[in-house]
This record gives structure tokens, sequence and C-alpha cells, in this order.
């Protein structure tokens, strides 16, 4: 009798964890001892193999996503080499739809659980442990002692209630600082071309005394922050807004941060007003907008009513308590480079906190796939299986598209330079993000920056010299003095780069003046002077040639800014010296 089985996660991060081993380790835990092993892929693989091996198991199931799949491949002969008894079991997204191939190229492997897995993975646990005869007829294909394959199809779970709850009391304590994902409901209303979800009809929803009760475990935890899986969270309203009350209205002490996927399109003005409601930090929202082109949404099954995400999304940001994520996606039908510049224009525009250009990705069991031949579709045979170019887009504007998407990755979404890129973006090029981007991926690739990595100093140092090469009508002086309140405004800190012409050294004596005289208490509540280590660490006095609030206004110059770090939230005063 089998008496311990492993279930293997390798995530994409270490601060990530596994949803679907937990679960697993749940439903199996009648059976066998359990235990979850959790590696990333960073990990060499000499090392993975030395830490499965170690664990003993009699059965390994191994979860197989699109981040870990080719680490998996790798694995599965040397499993079988080192662990020549153990019971093999992979499942997950990657082996749920082309079985057959998965399990001819790869003979280590005994068992493959096809789509939603926790109950048939209980009919697999009562064959091989519990020695019955009888497989499930779906859900499961194994491999028979002489080698014949049985495949079978992927299922769903019809009551997910039946489901437990994946996270265990004594495990918190470890995990409470990492990403924890969590689900109150599977599949999902609509039925995009690119997405797995296309491949279940309907949505199953937990109980919603089940949700809150288990949303307060991770509260009463500490957790850091909560990521909810739920496909489109704003599914049904009648068991979304309780869930979004309850955490509204959580302690001021809970620190939890959490996170929806959602459409924004259907939120009604009851939505709206909970959401405004909400302290700073507590939700952050994450919406796919993927194109603006509405024959690309068309031919990928996808409905975006543009004007109410665009009303929507900015209500919510004036909110100022609330996170928005947006996304968009390179590569869709019917989108060339023009299209994608109006796409991108059309939600930088609405200023998210962050905007995430994702790549096409060929997913076995979507629709997408049927859509390859139409559109002259060519993409990577591995994982990830992203889109080379199609009959809109030429691999050399995809690839260009790349180091784009780079670019704006460490600038935009880093919160790198805002003011000052949000400065040229206006003043520069009219406020077209996209020129502005693209002008810049042109200059940075030509610099061939791109084949190297980059300190946070070179960052600046590089969207300086592309400023003052780029816009000749440009002043230095206002490109460093934008920069240097960029870089003040992120906080107090003592290695700022030495290109920008800080104020330091040539006002030193005015600045220790205006501190020993206690002048400060003009501006600062309670002030007096303690001592010098004190004041560098609190506070931060800076000279501007030009206003950097108001670069264009050529009235107002030599302005001198203090910068108060001693709250929980910036403050800055105009003074003078």
């Amino acid at each position: 009798m089998s008496n311990k089985i492993v279930w293997l996660a390798i995530n994409a991060q270490y601060v990530h964890t596994s949803l679907s081993v937990r679960y697993l380790r749940e439903v199996s835990r009648k059976y066998a001892e359990t235990e979850i092993l959790e590696l990333t892929i960073n990990n060499h693989l000499p090392e993975m193999l030395g830490r499965i091996y170690e664990t003993q198991p009699d059965v390994l199931g191994i979860s197989c996503y699109i981040w870990n799949i080719e680490l998996v491949k790798k694995l599965l002969p040397l499993l079988r080499k080192v662990l020549p008894g153990t019971v093999i079991i992979c499942g997950g997204p990657e082996v749920s739809y082309n079985t057959e191939a998965f399990m001819r190229e790869y003979p280590a492997v005994d068992y493959v659980i096809q789509g939603e897995g926790e109950i048939s993975l209980q009919g697999v646990l009562e064959h091989i442990i519990n020695h019955k005869e009888a497989l499930p007829e779906k859900g499961v294909s194994w491999r028979s002692a002489d080698g014949e394959l049985h495949i079978s199809c992927a299922v769903d779970v019809h009551d997910v209630n039946e489901i437990p709850f994946p996270y265990r009391e004594e495990e918190m304590g470890e995990i409470k600082d990492k990403i924890l994902y969590y689900e109150t409901s599977r599949g999902c209303p609509f039925s995009c071309a690119y997405c797995l979800s296309c491949a279940t009809v309907g949505v199953r929803f937990l109980p919603i005394e089940r949700v809150l009760r288990e949303i307060d475990f991770f509260a009463r935890h500490n957790v850091k922050q909560i990521k909810f899986v739920d496909r489109t969270f704003n599914a049904n309203k009648k068991h979304f807004l309780p869930i979004l009350r309850f955490i509204k209205d959580l302690p001021d002490t809970c620190r939890t941060n959490f996170h929806f996927e959602v459409a924004s399109d259907y939120f009604d003005e009851e939505t709206l007003e909970i959401l405004s409601e909400f302290p700073k930090g507590r939700v952050q929202l994450e919406v796919g907008i993927q194109s603006t082109n509405e024959q690309t949404l068309k031919a990928v099954a996808r409905t975006n009513h543009l004007d109410k995400i665009t009303q929507n999304i900015r209500r919510i940001i004036e909110g100022k308590n609330i996170h928005v994520h947006t996304d968009l996606i390179i590569g869709l039908p019917y989108e060339p480079m023009e299209s994608f510049h109006r796409s991108f224009n059309g939600v930088y525009k609405l200023h998210s906190h962050q905007l995430q250009l994702g790549f096409l990705k060929f997913l076995s069991g979507a629709y997408m796939m049927r859509l390859v031949d139409d559109g002259e579709y060519l993409y990577q045979n591995q994982a990830p299986y992203e889109v080379l170019s199609n009959k809109w887009m030429t691999y050399g504007e995809i690839h260009w598209l790349h180091i784009f998407e780079d670019v704006f990755e460490m600038y935009h979404n880093a919160g790198r330079a805002g003011r000052t890129i949000d400065y040229l973006v206006e003043a520069m090029e009219a406020g077209d993000g996209f020129r502005f981007y693209q002008k810049f991926t042109d200059w940075w690739k030509k610099k061939e920056y791109h084949h190297r990595p980059h300190s946070d100093v070179h960052l600046y140092e590089a969207l300086y010299m592309f400023a003052l090469e780029e816009y000749k009508e440009l002043s230095p002086e206002t490109v460093d003095g934008l920069l240097r309140l960029d870089l003040l405004e992120q906080g107090s800190s003592h290695s700022w780069p030495s290109f920008l012409n800080w104020s330091q050294e040539s006002m030193k004596n005015r600045i220790a003046e205006f501190w020993r005289t206690g002048r400060a208490a003009e501006y600062i509540a309670d002030y007096r002077f303690t001592n010098w280590h004190d004041i560098r660490h609190k506070y931060h006095v800076e000279y501007f040639e030009k206003d950097p609030f108001h670069p264009n206004d050529t009235a107002k110059e030599g302005v001198c800014i203090l910068f108060d770090y001693s709250k929980d939230s910036l403050e800055w005063h105009e003074i003078t010296l």
C-alpha cells in the first residue's frame, strides 16, 4: 500500500504559491500521508531532482502550467530513473488537452488528470491505494502495465462546494507574506477565443457563507495579498456584492490586499459607490481590455463597452483609494501596428496604475487554435506558445514590440520618472503616449540597450539623454528638474544619480541655516531641531532653477521646495531660504 503522496508545484516566482496542489493535498489526505513541495522555475534542474528525491514519494503528483511545463518535461525522464517505483500523476491545463501525445512522448507518466481534478483524483487514488479496479470514465487518462494508453477527456467539478478549503492553519505563518491564490467561482460568463475559460460552460459559485468565512480566515492570519482567480469576479452581482461589502468592513488593522479580475463595464452605481468607500490599499482591480478595435474584439468573441469601461475606470482612479491594473494583448486578429497604436493610446490615457502588455498565446483547448490558419499565425511550439507573426503583423514588428514592452515595463509600470514622462508625452507629443514610447524604443534599440541589464541610475540617465537628443527644444534645466522631482517624490535617499544638478553642495550653508535657526517650524508643525542625522533622514530641501511642477511657467524661476518624509505620505512645501 502506498503511504506517501507528494504534490509538486513549480511556481514562476518564490513569492507565488500554488492553489492547485493545496486542493489536491486536501482531497488526498484521507488516502495517505500527504505533503506539498513548492519549487520555482529558477531552481536548477539537479537541485529540483534532489529535492523531489529526498521526499521519497510513493505517489508524485505534478501540477503542469504554461510557466513550468518545459521544466516538467525535462524532469520526467530523470524522475523515472531515480524513483523507478513511484507512481507519477500529471495534471493541469498543459496536459488536459493534447493528452495522448504528451503521454506517448513521456512514458514516465502513469496517469493524467484532465480538467478540474479534485473528483477524478479520488477515483485514481482509490485505484492506486485501495486497489479498486475501476477508474473514472472521464477526467483520467492512464497507462496500463503493458504500456497501452487509455485516453479520456477533460471534465469539470459540477458542485464546487465539494472542493475543500485549500489552506491549513499550520502553514499560514510561513506563507502569509507571499501571494496567496483563492477562488469563489469557476468558469466565466464570456467565451474569449484566447482564453481557456471558453472550454467550460457557465459559472459555478461557492456559497456566500463559506466565502465570507474563508476571507475572514485570511484576514485573521494577516495575509499580505489574496489574489482571486475568479475569471470575472463581478459576473453575478448577488455573489460579488456581499463579498465586497464584507471586505470593505474588515477592521482598519487588516493589512490584506485583495486583487480581483473584473469587467469594469458591468459595474453599476451601487458597486461604484461601495468601491469608493474602501480603505486605501484594501483592494486592487485588474481590467482586461485587450483591444479597442471593434473588428478585433468581434473576431475573438469579446464584447467591450468601451465608453462604460473608460467612464468607470476614470471614476475609480479619481477616488485615489484603489490600484487599477489594465491589460492589452499584442497579436490579436485585425490589429496591425496602427490599430495597436490606437488601442494603446485609448488605454494609456486612462492613467491606470499599471498597463500590462501581453503577447497572444495559443493554448491547447482554446478556440484561438481554430483561427490559426485564417490568420496565418506562426507561434512558438514550446511554452509559452507566444505569437511570432500573423497576416497583420510581421515577426520584425512583434520583436520590436517586445523591446517596446520592456521599456514600458521599466518606466511606466515600475513607476519610474512618471512626472518627467507625463510632461514629455503632453508637451512634446501632444498626448500621444505610444509615439513617445515608440521614439524611446527606437532610440533604446539603436543604443543596443535591450542587450544589457540596467541599474536604476542608468535608467534615469538614459531617459535624460534620450529627452535631450530627441527634443532639441527642451532645456537641460527642465529635464533635470523634472527628474530630480521624480526621484525626490519616490522617497528620501542619499544615492541619487550624480549626473543631475543637486543643490545640496551649492546651497549647503543656506540650507543648514534654515534648519539651525528653526525657520522650518513655519512649514512643519511641532518641528524642533534635534540632530543632523534626523534632519537628513526625515527631510530634504532642493532648489530648482524652474518650477518643476509647472515647467512651462517661464515667469516663475528659482523655486525652493521642502520635502517632508516624516509622515505616512510625502508632504512638500515651497519655502524661502
